[in-house]
């Protein structure tokens, strides 16, 4: 391809690469000033190396490259200028967090997605560059995504920066909808064959404490076999955490001590010049077994890697909504992560990939993993994006929105610590935080710090609770002492110290790295023991948290201010009556009862610490309860969902009749005294509502409960206390309650409607039974059955005084009939019916035949229709 004088040699540096196919083609998209688009070029193909010089070429400014991690960033501005060996010092550099090569003539910068996020922020045009490629868009991290939307804004303000997205496994199509059609560049592949082996384990990979120290066991195996039997390959290992790194590169030096070997660690906590010795291949003698997370997983080739051991485990970021916690939780790797990992192999020749777990298990994973806007923590984006003023994320164009349970609680949380205003827009406190390259909520605990004199400490404390990876002890004052001992820490604080200075008005800051200097000295020295708690209890007041129960061997669970538990295993910690939570995890094994969190970094603080820093968490309230003793109230001080103090107390007018009403309303009125009277009425209205429907009203529990404000001022006063003593439900009385709920003046023919008593032949007033109320409610399913059928009115009478009524009485204006229970001279059933003719008639003589030798004193006439009703015997003869 013929290209302009330009200051990269394309053919040179694309020697040996496939991705040299389609420069021709990439370079055509890109031919206008805002062109974009979306290559996807597997692993091994030259992307990375050939995509920057090329756009830079066309472009003619200075080209961003983002990359997923900051060795990435180093590895390939490295190996871009090892390419072109004439270009002057800088022409390529990158910049990571706390480190960056840069100069005024660099052409090609490549940075992490953070790096990005923060000059987009405080330079919303990109004054000077022409051009941003996002490389590895498929591992849909929270701020790879974040910043492509604030790209296609940036598109939107300026006509001349084009725009590309980069990825060895992407979803191409939606990528181009996203970026308004930009055309797919697809490059063949670069991989040589690969052999795939299986290694599966005898046991199980994961248990509730996590990745089995069995299975860290038979992965080392399997690597130190593989050294053997692979005797022209360097082996790359794949495991999800530091943690199973050094464990199990532990077990590989063990199996192989004689051999030569030299087994290294790759991880985010191994300095930056060793993770770039690892992965540049440095000037290592012999063989080497490079045990990494998944830093190695994609961006970089590992040179004289031919041989993968995939532990087919991924440690990925997910959210407790309902815990209002986030942590990394380990899973089986997805099949693009399998995918990536096994390139490695393929990358420069034949190479063989051995996966410990079983076809099936492989075959069951997620085709890709989740998205972090999905499952993070959307603090940091969420602050972002309301300084972007795009608030809540409202406009951005992002591949999936903000999970909206995450982005409710991080709002709550930038509104707390005045990041915020109400309506979600960013204060200009909230400017000052995002300018802070860590957490807000550290950011916010590091100004704060400074106003106190302690900016010197909180930078060292920060730089702590911002590493990657796991605290050395779980004792924060342990875990800094031992992490003051790591040059990467050094640096990290050291940065944060400046800014902590600047914001103190003190100068640019000059503390030591071991922060020893005024502030940071109490805490290092352990004179002021609350020193480091204080630090995290201003990041994190609702993980202030107060020891509730003794657990077995010497645990304990806590409260925290936000209403979790959390489990801290058996130590000094446990022992404390106040501690502050920086950070917890998930373990069955040893969580606390019921949460499953469990403490992995956190402080002890006094319980004066513990208030002054939870102080506008403190509330003092009465609260009331409703029992069968009435309205309980108790005047509670609290932090947070901490109770600090309890002690009856008065019950206060609203709050003690909302409680009430509350309490009737989960308890039901069942706890409440119906007289006769009172069950009378109810059953007789509820007859009337269910057959005639209005006026009358519904009185059941619910209905009623839905209405007690209305009707029942008086007695909900009484129960709740209001002006005397509170009384027990069971002192109310509902008749008068029930009366108020009576429609006037409908209710004047009652009597007459539902009648409690029928006057029959006899002369007698017999009372009517109406359906009791779980009956008449559901009457209406009834199938029609005349025999007791629920939701009858009955009346039980005895047979003789009913003689010569044809015809049963109707009720509720002709609506219902009742149904006689006709009782023998004992009070016993002789037959239920509510056609009297036909009984008269009919089964009559069949009971008279049967009872007239029972009952020789009491009438059974031949004929009923002619005999005189009544509640007597017969008359003795005269002598």
């Amino acid at each position: 391809m013929h290209l302009p004088e330009t200051p990269f040699d394309l053919t040179a540096i694309g020697s040996g690469l496939v991705f040299a196919d389609v420069l021709d083609d990439l370079a055509r998209a890109l031919t206008a000033e805002d062109a974009a688009a979306v290559v996807q070029a597997p692993p091994g193909t030259g992307k990375t190396t050939l995509v920057p010089p090329l756009v830079a070429n066309l472009a003619g400014g200075r080209v961003i490259v983002t990359q997923p991690r900051r060795v990435a960033a180093r590895a390939a501005a490295r190996r871009l200028h090892q390419l072109c060996p004439d270009l002057p010092t800088g022409a390529v550099a990158f910049s990571v967090r706390g480190e960056s090569t840069t100069r005024p003539s660099t052409i090609i910068e490549f940075v992490t997605p953070g790096i990005l996020i923060n000059r987009l922020l405080a330079d919303p045009e990109l004054t000077g560059v022409s051009a941003v490629i996002l490389d590895e868009v498929h591992e849909r991290a929270l701020d790879s995504d974040l910043a492509l939307a604030m790209l296609l804004d940036v598109r939107e303000l300026r006509g001349d920066m084009r725009l590309l997205a980069l990825s060895a496994t992407l979803d191409a199509a939606r990528f181009s909808r996203l970026m308004d059609g930009a055309p797919v560049i697809d490059s063949p592949t670069a991989l040589h064959p690969l052999t795939e082996q299986w290694a599966p384990p005898p046991g199980p990979r994961l248990d509730d404490r996590g990745v089995t120290p069995a299975f860290l066991e038979h992965v080392a195996a399997t690597a130190a076999d593989a050294h053997r039997t692979h005797p022209d390959s360097d082996v790359l290992v794949f495991l999800p955490g530091a943690r199973e790194v050094s464990r199990c590169a532990d077990g590989i030096r063990d199996r192989l001590t004689d051999s030569g070997v030299e087994v290294l660690e790759l991880h985010g906590q191994v300095p930056p010049r060793e993770q770039d010795r690892i992965v540049s291949g440095g000037d290592a003698p012999g063989r080497r077994i490079i045990v990494s997370t998944a830093l190695a997983e994609s961006s970089l080739t590992v040179p004289g890697v031919r041989v993968v051991v995939d532990s087919a485990l991924a440690r990925e970021p997910r959210r407790d909504s309902l815990r209002r916690m986030t942590g990394l939780v380990t899973l089986t790797a997805s099949k693009a992560s399998m995918t990536q990992r096994a390139g490695r192999a393929a990358r420069l020749g034949p190479g063989t990939v051995i996966r410990c777990c079983d076809p099936s298990t492989a075959a069951g994973a997620a085709q890709a993993a989740a998205a972090e806007v999905t499952t993070a923590d959307l603090t940091g984006a969420m602050l972002t994006a309301a300084c972007w003023g795009a608030p809540g994320g409202e406009g951005l164009r992002m591949l999936e929105p903000f999970n909206p349970r995450a982005a409710a609680d991080a709002r709550t949380d930038l509104t707390a610590i005045g990041a915020l205003t109400e309506t979600g827009h960013a204060t200009e406190l909230g400017r000052m935080l995002a300018a802070v390259p860590t957490d807000p909520r550290l950011a916010r605990a590091l100004l704060d710090s400074a106003s106190a004199g302690e900016g010197e400490l909180a930078a060292d404390v920060i730089a702590l609770l911002g590493a990657d990876g796991r605290p050395a002890s779980l004792e924060a004052d342990r875990a800094l002492a031992a992490a003051r001992g790591d040059r990467k820490h050094q640096r990290e604080a050291e940065r944060l110290r400046r800014i902590a200075a600047r914001s103190a008005g003190t100068g640019s800051g000059s503390g030591s790295s071991s922060g020893s200097g005024t502030g940071g000295g109490a805490g290092a020295s352990g004179t002021d023991p609350d020193a480091v708690g204080r630090v995290i209890a201003r990041a994190f007041p609702l993980n202030i948290a107060r020891r509730m129960v003794d657990g077995p061997d010497g645990a304990a669970s806590f409260l925290l201010a936000s209403g979790t538990r959390v489990g801290v295993p058996a130590g000094h910690l446990a022992t404390q009556e106040w501690i502050v939570v920086a950070h917890s995890g998930r373990s069955q094994a040893r969580a606390a009862a019921g949460t499953g969190a469990v403490a992995r970094l956190a402080a002890a603080i006094s319980e004066e610490t513990a208030l002054s820093m939870g102080e506008h968490l403190l509330a003092d309230r009465v609260t009331t309860r409703f029992t069968e003793q009435g309205a309980q109230a108790r005047r509670i001080r609290s932090l947070g969902a901490i109770t600090l103090s309890s002690a009856p107390a008065r019950p206060e007018g609203p709050e003690a009749r909302a409680a009430v009403i509350d309490g009737i309303r989960e308890q039901g009125l069942g706890a409440f005294r119906f007289s006769d009277a009172a069950r009378s009425l109810r059953e007789r209205v509820q007859f009337l509502h269910r057959t005639l429907g209005g006026p009358w009203p519904d009185l059941s529990d619910a209905a009623i409960i839905a209405r007690l404000d209305d009707v029942a001022a008086p007695e909900l006063d009484r129960l709740a206390g209001i002006g005397g003593k509170p009384v027990r439900p069971s002192a109310i009385d509902m008749l008068p309650i029930l009366q108020r709920l009576l429609p006037w003046p409908a209710a004047g023919r009652l009597r007459e409607l539902a009648p409690e008593r029928l006057e029959v032949p006899s002369g007698s007033a017999i009372r009517l039974t109406y359906p009791p109320l779980e009956e008449a409610d559901g009457a209406d399913a009834s199938d029609g059955a005349e025999h007791s059928a629920p939701g009858r009115v009955v009346a039980e009478v005895k047979l003789q005084e009913m003689f010569g009524l044809a015809q049963s009485p109707r009720i509720a204006d002709g609506a219902a009939s009742i149904q006689f229970h006709l009782l023998s001279p004992a009070r016993r059933p002789l037959a239920v019916t509510d056609d009297l003719a036909s009984f008269w008639d009919g089964a009559y003589a069949q009971v008279r035949a049967e009872m007239r030798g029972r009952y020789p004193k009491h009438p059974w006439p031949e004929d009923p229709w002619s005999a005189e009703a009544t509640a007597r015997t017969k008359r003795r003869p005269p002598r």
